[in-house]
């Protein structure tokens, strides 16, 4: 499956729409080249579900945890987003605990998950970012 970006005015949609199309995932694994809007895209998952902080590339922190309340439920909810760009080894993902967040049941974004994709679980969502033209990307479900 694939679907095209047209503009960022229609990353709110696009967002709606993939929140819609997998339901009961809380995983989603994230590639693509450096600027092909992977952040911006999850910057907009997050604020679709509710995340009303600022959401920012966790480069540097490796993990960051973004609270909610979950609209149905009105309950306290956080989603994980997470940045490996900087990892070196699995065994430094496994320090930081990957798992805890992986498994965690709670909504976990991941940039740069090729490194960690034996420990992801069965059920995540992988999308990969093609960069078509300046405005225009491609998200390819892998």
């Amino acid at each position: 499956m694939e679907w095209q970006i047209e503009r960022l005015e229609s990353l709110p949609q696009c967002s709606k729409k993939l929140l819609e199309t997998f339901p009961n995932a809380r995983v989603f694994a994230f590639t693509g080249e450096v600027g092909a809007g992977k952040t911006t895209f999850i910057q907009n998952l997050c604020k679709r579900l509710g995340v009303t902080s600022a959401v920012t590339s966790p480069t540097f922190a490796l993990v960051n945890e973004y609270p909610y309340t979950d609209l149905a439920s009105g309950l306290p909810q956080s989603v994980y987003h997470l940045d490996l760009y900087r990892l070196r080894s699995i065994e430094e993902a496994l320090e930081i605990g990957i798992e805890d967040y992986l498994y965690s049941q709670k909504y976990c974004f991941v940039e740069w998950p090729e490194l960690v994709e034996p420990l992801l679980p069965a059920d995540t969502v992988r999308i990969h970012f093609e960069i078509l033209s300046d405005s225009q990307r491609k998200m390819l479900f892998l």
